[in-house]
């Protein structure tokens, strides 16, 4: 497993720009596959963008496809998300997450979780 810091989140005027990014510790951190979840209140957590381990390939949720970029960087053990055009629906906690040669897909089981950064879109 590896320790994961999320930061960034904050409070946005709808249509606005945030940027999280997600610190891991370790050496190890090129051979996880890094996703990206959100829980709002009263509802379950769920799958928002992942990067698989190898490299290239990503995933999103259909609710953030064309808004939301994952990427990362190896040499800075980060994954970041770049959220565009946000909207107030988009207001939840974002969390982290990591799953050393996971899979890309939503149901991909992680294994390491930060502890999640708030993200609140005004109307």
């Amino acid at each position: 497993q590896v320790q994961l810091v999320e930061s960034g989140g904050g409070l946005v005027q709808a249509g606005g720009s945030l940027r999280l990014s997600c610190a891991a510790s370790g050496r190890t951190f090129s051979s996880y596959t890094m996703g990206w979840f959100r829980q709002a209140p009263g509802k379950e957590r769920e799958f928002v963008a992942a990067s698989l381990w190898s490299g290239g390939s990503t995933a999103y949720a259909d609710s953030v496809k064309g808004r939301f970029t994952i990427s990362r960087d190896n040499a800075k053990n980060t994954v970041y998300l770049q959220m565009n055009s946000l909207k107030p629906e988009d207001t939840a906690v974002y969390y982290c997450a990591g799953d050393r040669w996971g899979s890309l897909g939503p149901r991909n089981e992680y294994d390491s979780w930060g502890q999640g950064t708030q993200v609140t879109v005004s109307s």
